[in-house]
Order: C-alpha cells, then sequence, then structure tokens
C-alpha cells in the first residue's frame, strides 16, 4: 500500500489583495461610525459581532480574525458585546458588503457564565470591570438571529470556540439534553470549526468575487446544511455509520485508488451494503431513505491482487453519522457518534461527515489543513495595537491584564485528554512560530505595553513543551487515527526533542531590557521526562517558586478515563524538577491540579486520592470539579455512560458517572479533606465504605472524630500549628476551565479567574 500523501493547501500569501487595502491598517479595527468615517471608509465588508470586549492582542479570537482579513484588504469593523435585545445595536456599523461573522468570543458562552454547579458566575473576565451578564447563553445563537434581523440578506458565518464545540448534534449540560448542531437552531449559512484563517480568508475572497455563499461547499473546516436529496451530493460514497458497530469482516488496507465496478460475487454485509452513492446512502438496497424505489449501481472497491472490499477515495466519501433524533433519544448512539467523529479528526486523512437533522443533512467537511511555520508567523506579526479599545478607558479587563505581557508561541495539542476541548478545536498537531516571530513580538511588548516591568509572564500556548514537537515522519502523521500521542505511552514515533524550545527560552532571556521569562503554561510532564536537559532549563531560569502541572488523579481508573499517564511519570518528574531546583540553589515547589467527579471515578478513588494528598502534604485550597463540555469524550461518557474510547456495542463497557449534587459534592470533598465544613460528610461515606479506620485523631487517618466549634472561634480550615513542615497548598481555580475550552489565550490567563490566597509553603 502507498504511503499516505498529507493534503496540503493553498498559502494565506497566496491571494490577490482586495482593492480596499489601498485604506491601508487601522490603529483599532473601527466599534463606530465614526472611527469608519475617520478611516475614509463609507461601509464595511465585514462586521465581526463577538462576546468579549474588543482586545487587539492575538490571544483574542476576534482581533486575530480581524488583522488577517485586513492584512487581505478588507475593511472590519468590531461590535463587541451588543445589547441582544433589539437588532439595533446589530446595525450600528451599517450594512457588510460581504458577511457577518459572528463568535462568542474565547470561551462557550454557558461556560463563561455558569460553574460545574451550574452557578451563575458573578464576573466575567473578557468585560471591562469584569462584569458579569454582559452576553447571552449561546451567545452565537443569538448574535446570528439578531443580525439576520438587522439585515435579512446578508451571510452569517459562525465562527470560534462555541461554533467549534457545538458543530454538530451535542450534549448540553446545563439543559441535561441533546440540542441540535448550533448551525441549525441559528439558521447561519456557514460554520467555521478550529482555527479559521485559512477558511475566512478563502471565503471573503469568494463572497467579494461575487460567489454565492450557498455554493461554498468545497472548504475545509466548515459546516453547512443541504436538504436530504440535494443533486450536488452525486458522486459522493457515503458509509452508513448509523448503527452500533457489530462484529463483521475485516478487510485489509488497500490503495483506494484501485477499484472496479461490479456485482457482488457474495452476499453483502450490513458495513458493505452502506458502502455506496449517496442519494440511497440510508435506505436498504434497491430502497430509498422515504422508501420509495432506487436504482443506484452499487459500487464496489475491489483489491487488484485479494478481490476483498475497499473503501472507495477518501475525498469523495462521506460518513453518515446517527441523526440527531437518533442520538437525541439514545445514549449509545451518542457515543457511537462522538467515537466516529473523534476517529475523523486528522487533517491528513479525515472524511467528511454528514448527520441528518429532520429533513436537512448537516455537512461537515475535513478539518483544515494546519498552519505553516511562515503562516503562524503572518498571523501574529500582523499590526496588533496590543490593547483594549480606548473606548473602555480605564476599566481593567481581566483577561488582558492577566495575559499582556504573555506570548503564545505555538497551537494545537497531541495529549488527547478527554475532559479537554482544545484538540476537538485546535487539532493535535502543533503550529509552530518561528523564533524570530517570537523574538519580535516580545520586543514589541517591551516597547509598545504600557507597565511592562522586564518580566515575560508566560511563552507558551495549550501546553508549555510542544513547541516544534511533531511525528517523526509526515507520512505516518497523516494516516495514523490514534486520539493522543502521549497515551497510553509516548508513540515511538514522536520527535520528543526539546532543545528548539530550550533554545528559544535562551534568546528570549537574551532580549534587552527582558529581566525574566516565567513559564505560566501547564507543562505536559511525561513529555517533559525524555528531555532531562529541559526540565534543568525550566528549573533554573523559568519557576517563580512554583510550578503549575496536571497529574489529574492518582487511580488508574481514572486516569484510564482521561487518557492521562500514572502516577510515576509525576513521581519521576518531580524528582528530576527537585534536583534541578537543588542544583540551581533554589527553593520551588510542584503545585498539581486534580479533578473530582470526572467520569469512571468510583468514591474509593477518590478516597485513595484524598490519603496521596495527605501523605505528600498537599492541601487544595480551590478544586475542579468535571465540567462536561460539549463535545468532548468525557462528556459522551458522562450522558451515555459507556466509553467511545472503545468500540461502541449494546453490551459496551459502562463508566461510573458521578452524579447528583450529593456525590459530586462528596468527591469534591476528599479533595478538601483538611476542611471541617467536609468531615461529617467525610465520615459518613467512610462508613459505608467501611473505612472508619480512617476516622481518627492520628497521622494516618484522613479526619478527625471530633467537628470544630460553630461559634465563631474556628475562622479557618487550618489550626494554628496544624500544618506540618513543607506542607503546601494547590492553586487550582476557576480559570482553569479555559486550559480545557479555548488554546486561543495562554494558560497563565487562568489566574483571570483566581481568587487571591494561595499560601507559600513554611
Amino acid at each position: 500500500m502507498p504511503a499516505i500523501t498529507p493534503p496540503s493547501a493553498r498559502p494565506l500569501t497566496s491571494y490577490r489583495p482586495y482593492w480596499a487595502k489601498r485604506f491601508g491598517s487601522a490603529r483599532f479595527l473601527p466599534m463606530s461610525r465614526a472611527e469608519m468615517e475617520a478611516l475614509g471608509w463609507d461601509s464595511c465588508d465585514v462586521v465581526i459581532v463577538t462576546g468579549d470586549a474588543y482586545v487587539d492582542h492575538p490571544s483574542f479570537g476576534m482581533a486575530v480574525i480581524g488583522r488577517v482579513l485586513e492584512a487581505q484588504g478588507f475593511r472590519v469593523g468590531i461590535i463587541a458585546q451588543p445589547d441582544w435585545t433589539s437588532a439595533a445595536p446589530f446595525a450600528a456599523l451599517g450594512r457588510p458588503n460581504l458577511f457577518f461573522g459572528v463568535t462568542a468570543g474565547n470561551m462557550d458562552s454557558m461556560i463563561n457564565r455558569y460553574t460545574a454547579d451550574r452557578k451563575i458566575r458573578s464576573d466575567d473576565a473578557y468585560t471591562p470591570g469584569a462584569i458579569g451578564g454582559k452576553r447571552p447563553d449561546r451567545s452565537s445563537l443569538v448574535y446570528a438571529q439578531r443580525c439576520r434581523e438587522a439585515f435579512a440578506d446578508v451571510p452569517i458565518v459562525l465562527g470560534g470556540i462555541e461554533a467549534s464545540l457545538r458543530r454538530i448534534a451535542h450534549y448540553d449540560y446545563w439543559q441535561d439534553k441533546v440540542r441540535r448542531s448550533i448551525l441549525v437552531d441559528a439558521k447561519a449559512d456557514l460554520l467555521l470549526y478550529g482555527n479559521a484563517e485559512r477558511a475566512i480568508v478563502e471565503i471573503a475572497h469568494r463572497l467579494a468575487a461575487r460567489e454565492p455563499i450557498a455554493s461554498i461547499t468545497d472548504v475545509r473546516g466548515t459546516a453547512f446544511m443541504r436538504r436530504t436529496e440535494d443533486p450536488s451530493t452525486q458522486g459522493w460514497f457515503e458509509i452508513d455509520s448509523t448503527q452500533i458497530d457489530a462484529p463483521g469482516r475485516v478487510d485489509e488496507h488497500v490503495s483506494p485508488y484501485q477499484q472496479r465496478t461490479a456485482p457482488s460475487p457474495q452476499p453483502l454485509s450490513r458495513r458493505e451494503r452502506g458502502l455506496r452513492p449517496s442519494p440511497c446512502g440510508r435506505g436498504t438496497e434497491g430502497e430509498g431513505r422515504n422508501g420509495e424505489s432506487c436504482t443506484v449501481q452499487l459500487i464496489t472497491f475491489l483489491h487488484s491482487r485479494t478481490g476483498k472490499l475497499a473503501l472507495p477515495p477518501r475525498d469523495r466519501t462521506v460518513i453518515r453519522l446517527p441523526s440527531y433524533e437518533q442520538v437525541k433519544s439514545d445514549p449509545a448512539l451518542y457515543a457511537h457518534a462522538n467515537r466516529v467523529l473523534h476517529q475523523e479528526t486528522n487533517p491528513g486523512n479525515a472524511r467528511a461527515l454528514v448527520q441528518a437533522h429532520g429533513d436537512r443533512d448537516l455537512w461537515l467537511n475535513p478539518p483544515p489543513i494546519p498552519l505553516t511555520t511562515a503562516e503562524m508567523d503572518y498571523v501574529f506579526d500582523r499590526q496588533y495595537a496590543r490593547a483594549p479599545h480606548p473606548s473602555y478607558g480605564d476599566a481593567k479587563i481581566p483577561a488582558w491584564e492577566m495575559i499582556r505581557f504573555s506570548v503564545n508561541i505555538m497551537r494545537g495539542c497531541f495529549g488527547g485528554c478527554t475532559f479537554c476541548s482544545i484538540t476537538e478545536h485546535e487539532g493535535r498537531i502543533i503550529q509552530s512560530r518561528s523564533e524570530d516571530s517570537v523574538i519580535r513580538e516580545i520586543e514589541a511588548i517591551r516597547d509598545q505595553v504600557k507597565g511592562f516591568t522586564g518580566v515575560i509572564s508566560d511563552l507558551g500556548g495549550p501546553t508549555a513543551n510542544m513547541y516544534r514537537i511533531a511525528c517523526k515522519s509526515r507520512e505516518i502523521e497523516a494516516a495514523c487515527r490514534k486520539p493522543s500521542c502521549v497515551y497510553p505511552g509516548i508513540c515511538p514515533n514522536l520527535n520528543t526533542d526539546h532543545s528548539a524550545l530550550i533554545h528559544l527560552y535562551r534568546r528570549a532571556r537574551a532580549v534587552p531590557g527582558v529581566k525574566k521569562v516565567l513559564i505560566g503554561s501547564g507543562v505536559r510532564y511525561d513529555l517533559a521526562n525524555e528531555s532531562p536537559a529541559y526540565v534543568r532549563e525550566l528549573a533554573t531560569h523559568h519557576v517563580g517558586g512554583y510550578l503549575k502541572i496536571a497529574p489529574e488523579h492518582t487511580e488508574e481508573g481514572p486516569l484510564a478515563k482521561m487518557m492521562k499517564p500514572g502516577i510515576g511519570a509525576y513521581d519521576r518528574f518531580k524528582q528530576l524538577f527537585d534536583a534541578a531546583s537543588q542544583a540551581a540553589g533554589k527553593e520551588q515547589y510542584l503545585i498539581p491540579y486534580f479533578i473530582a467527579a470526572h467520569p469512571g471515578t468510583t468514591d474509593e478513588d477518590m478516597m485513595n486520592l484524598a490519603l496521596w494528598l495527605k501523605k505528600n502534604g498537599f492541601r487544595a485550597d480551590q478544586v475542579q470539579t468535571f465540567y462536561p463540555s460539549p463535545m468532548a469524550t468525557a462528556t459522551a461518557m458522562y450522558h451515555s455512560g459507556r466509553n467511545p474510547l472503545r468500540k461502541i456495542t449494546r453490551g459496551a463497557e459502562k463508566v461510573d458517572i458521578v452524579r447528583g449534587e450529593r456525590r459530586r459534592r462528596l468527591h469534591k470533598a476528599f479533595l478538601r479533606y483538611h476542611d471541617p465544613n467536609n468531615w461529617p460528610l467525610l465520615r459518613e461515606a467512610l462508613r459505608a465504605m467501611g473505612r472508619e479506620d480512617l476516622i481518627g485523631d492520628g497521622k494516618r487517618h484522613l479526619v478527625p472524630t471530633w467537628q470544630p466549634a460553630t461559634d465563631g472561634s474556628y475562622h479557618s480550615a487550618r489550626r494554628k500549628n496544624s500544618t506540618p513542615k513543607g506542607e503546601r497548598v494547590s492553586a487550582v481555580t476557576k480559570g482553569r476551565i479555559l486550559t480545557q475550552h479555548t488554546g486561543l489565550p495562554p494558560r497563565e490567563m487562568h489566574a483571570a479567574f483566581a481568587k487571591p490566597g494561595t499560601r507559600k509553603p513554611r
């Protein structure tokens, strides 16, 4: 079988600039008619509507898309956090010539507004003054409807993290039900998922050339709606995956380019019957979707040597997922659809997907081709003002305050953690900037950003140490369908060399005016273990006393459902880190993150984690309860009670799901075993588990037999002189949700949600 050739894409810089490029670049993209007039504009070509405050910085999605379109010659306006109760604010910049671009912002609007316990947050880090309630629930949907009211004939393009995570029928944690694709409910024309620079540039130029948006159905990384019997589906071969996998014949992988048309020599299996031209793809042989007669000839692809059935050409193949109506009523089919979708996320080999919603089909084109290093530089080297829009005055925007001295050096993550949505949005292939581009941004921060004191607060991205790390072979990478490159162990085809990152760190430290470069993004410690030199560099120069890492748990059960390494990898990293810190003459500590109530976690698992925390002297000041985000694999576990990491059948592996307020509160209490408010609940649970031996006043006990007074004399969970020497406090914060739902800002932005009070070790 010949090697798979990685697909290519048209470079971002290859387009002829639109005529409006003559207007030049704006200091800030306009947010009012007055600003447009000052630039000499009579109209905008594109208007971006966003749920975040407008911060002109490459960590904010609306700024990135706006500046990239501006570089292509288009006039781009911004409507940020509009009043959604009427259509008037959406018409403030006039009718856009090409399209409305709609995004909820850097976070899913529901995750931004509600806690894991479905309680409304009091603040919003992406709003001036951190004021909550400045965006509606499901913002993309509401904004799109208001745009349609303002100008009914203007195309609407959805994008951003909210659109990415809701691009198919998805489980909605807040309503506890499966919702339709957001494209259906929003009634938009196109949905862009993933990092959308490549798609948005192509769409803008094609619309500018007067191509109808209804005909733009071939752009990678997009989703659109079609009538079920649309003639444009002719010539596509449909693989029926609307039923749960069943045992059947298995054929070797062969070249799809060796083919012939012939009647089948033997009765076809269900899987083979599902392989047919798409107009009759969901009916049985000789029968259409609505039971009408169908005479489409069955196409079979045969291996020239063995004569076994092979797959049709990948670029003309579409996989039919179970319909919205099916996954809504059948959790097992929901898990199956989630599994199929995640298997089709590699840009090198992904096939198109289709999912029926009533009498219409939702089509998902394959994921976008990752940006090259030159294209990443092109995106990040735009003329960003690196500041909030002047209309906000002196109001503080917490998300901006926490990332203004940070630099994003890469995109993507091949970790594949099931609770995290970074890979669903940014993909598993790492896209890295050049060293020169990163250094130019550091110099721009030094020279342009007010308040810079010489400290770069983060040099990272979704993960700190995946810069320039990739598969050793592009052909292997293009053919791979593994959900993770580092689970259950590090893939032997993965190049784990950290030398490029070490060299970048050294260049960054040497920039004149830079005193310190900290690493605030999360370190993938099992990957770092492969490079002791990197750990030494990190501990010696780039840690400000604490380093946050995420083992998530200690027990194999939940770790397997998370696709995280065993706690032994943490122990190995701790040894390397402590030795490097000691050699550098520094007293530095690791702050581990843990998740409570993750699917697959038993009460005993949480008890063992609490014992590990006590043994190692950790007291979690704040903890995170599992948050089911749309489309994540762990969310499919939560909803279906099955494990999509394995083949889904009716008798598939069942997953222990932590539901109900009491049990979720118990798992959270185990992480905060030291808090007297949790002791009654823990004592009751330990007795029920037959572990009364852990109740007592000795060092080996988890909770004491006594309860402090409730008259106000006991003010803290930490009694005086009760903290063992060297004990330290974990700093898991609400903002850690950002780690799991967007890779746009560095993880250091999570502190925007943090509350003060993390105590230094004694």
